[in-house]
């Protein structure tokens, strides 16, 4: 780790974390808290998947939508609109939207191998946007003079990577330059987050085998065609096991490569001193 010791992270002259856990227990309040303090640079990787690597599928998504309506589709041959993701770093919605849910067309479902394609494509790009970490590391110091530096990392970082792999790549890459921070969540956030998914269920990325046998067992509990699948009921049956799939994956993030503090700790952080104490606590409990 670059951070060995509490006096380490105090005394450093340059503070950089990557934040990992579930979605909902506070990277993005963090990183907005930091970078709002002025001098922190905040590196989501949900927004550069969502533009560098897969800004143009999400337009294009959009756009052939649209040509679905003999108004907008007139409009678009003739160059006479401009249809765009307007994704930020708090409205990821573009992104969830092009990933989808599979199950019946007349409820806006994907056909499975449609679904899985748009999976791979974000691996590919969620892998390459962790790699850029670095590079952004190096740009946010000699372009804009950040020393401090935070990076949002997204709920599905424990699926793209094998934390018990001492040469996993994307590991190695951000361990070497950052200070891995698991923020971890208790059963009653656990069961929070359920909650909330139940009321509101979105797309999410889920590791190919994992999803497979999530679906394939959907299928025969539910006696069902894949074309006759609810969407929305697909994935709120996969949100729970998804939950509890990761967090040994992130457990194991935190114990070879990082770092963890608790969710209820983070609630409390309400400014970069804060945040400067909680990290050395951190450090001085590994």
């Amino acid at each position: 780790m670059i951070y060995e010791t509490a006096k380490d992270w105090r005394d450093a002259t340059a503070k950089r974390v990557l934040l990992f856990g579930m979605s909902g227990l506070g990277k993005t309040h963090l990183s907005n808290m930091l970078r709002d303090g002025g001098a922190w640079f905040h590196y989501s990787v949900d927004y550069r998947i969502g533009t560098r690597y897969m800004g143009e599928l999400i337009s294009d998504n959009f756009k052939s939508e649209a040509m679905k309506n003999p108004f907008l589709r007139e409009l678009l041959l003739t160059d006479s609109v401009y249809i765009a993701s307007n994704i930020t770093f708090n409205n990821l919605a573009p992104l969830s939207t092009y990933l989808g849910k599979p199950g019946d067309p007349s409820k806006h479902g994907l056909p499975w191998d449609v679904y899985m394609q748009r999976q791979a494509e974000h691996r590919d790009a969620e892998i390459n946007a962790l790699l850029d970490t670095v590079r952004f590391v190096r740009r946010a110091k000699s372009l804009y003079g950040y020393d401090n530096f935070v990076c949002d990392s997204g709920g599905s970082i424990c699926e793209v990577v094998d934390p018990h792999d001492p040469t996993d790549p994307v590991l190695t890459a951000l361990s070497d330059n950052l200070l891995m921070v698991w923020i971890e969540g208790s059963e009653a956030h656990t069961e929070e987050l359920v909650r909330r998914f139940i009321k509101a269920p979105k797309p999410m990325y889920y590791q190919p085998a994992f999803l497979e046998a999530c679906w394939a067992d959907y299928l025969a509990e539910k006696g069902l065609r894949e074309d006759q699948v609810d969407p929305d009921d697909f994935v709120r049956s996969t949100y729970a096991k998804a939950l509890h799939h990761r967090h040994p994956l992130y457990a194991a993030m935190a114990e070879k490569w990082g770092v963890r503090v608790k969710a209820d700790d983070v609630a409390k952080v309400r400014s970069p001193d804060d945040f400067d104490d909680l990290i050395a606590a951190a450090l001085e409990a590994r």
